[in-house]
């Protein structure tokens, strides 16, 4: 059984969400504020943290960055009330490797929760911090890439999803697997892929619609190669 450490100061929201994982199958165990969260995971082995970002003794964002900071290996999936770019972007560069704003619906907590489990299952994915191609460098901890020096402005997603394709270089990914490691779902979000592919595309190719690095796999996905 998977265990899940549930970190949530609102004791009804952290009842309704106990008991909606429990139904689901896992383990639940839960703190009320973050000081008490971080002694819950240094002692105790859990495979995901649910971790709202305001929370009394000190934030989520202190919590996920005090993880990180010991090398403690568990994935992150931030929760909290405020949805702006500038949110997420601070979520992302504290460690945490998804973002989901209140309120959500149990689909998609669900969902999401599962694709990061697993992700982290798949032996051959690694976390990463900053990665090198071309005239390229992205820092996936502060949420930059800079092209020959000189920042470019990049979202939150396009981040993840190339992040995900450079944990399988060399792999085909299909849409469907980009999807659920992405955004949660398995389908109906075709579109916005192919639209975030190709907005990386113009970010990161020297020549976009000639593509050297994000390349499409007709029929199946896309493939990132490093060289």
């Amino acid at each position: 059984m998977q265990r899940v450490l549930l970190v949530e100061d609102d004791a009804s929201v952290s009842c309704v969400l106990q008991g909606i994982l429990s139904q689901e199958g896992f383990a639940v165990e839960s703190s009320l504020d973050g000081l008490e969260a971080m002694r819950a995971v240094e002692r105790g082995s859990f495979d995901l943290v649910l971790l709202d970002v305001s929370l009394p003794g000190c934030s989520g964002l202190e919590v996920c960055k005090a993880i990180r900071k010991k090398g403690l290996r568990v994935p992150i999936l931030m929760l909290t009330a405020h949805s702006t770019v500038e949110d997420k972007v601070r979520g992302f560069e504290s460690g945490a490797d998804d973002y989901l704003a209140k309120p959500f619906e149990t689909r998609e907590l669900l969902c999401r929760v599962r694709a990061l489990l697993r992700r982290w299952s798949d032996p051959e994915w690694m976390p990463l911090a900053t990665y090198s191609f071309g005239r390229v460098t992205v820092d996936f901890v502060r949420g930059q890439m800079l092209r020959d020096g000189t920042p470019v402005g990049v979202s939150p997603k396009e981040l993840q999803l190339l992040r995900e394709l450079i944990a399988h270089s060399d792999v085909v990914m299909s849409r469907e697997e980009l999807l659920r490691a992405v955004w949660g779902y398995e389908s109906a979000l075709t579109r916005t892929l192919d639209v975030h592919i190709s907005s990386l595309r113009k970010k990161i190719e020297d020549t976009p619609e000639a593509p050297r690095y994000i390349q499409t796999a007709r029929g199946e996905g896309y493939v990132f190669h490093a060289n």
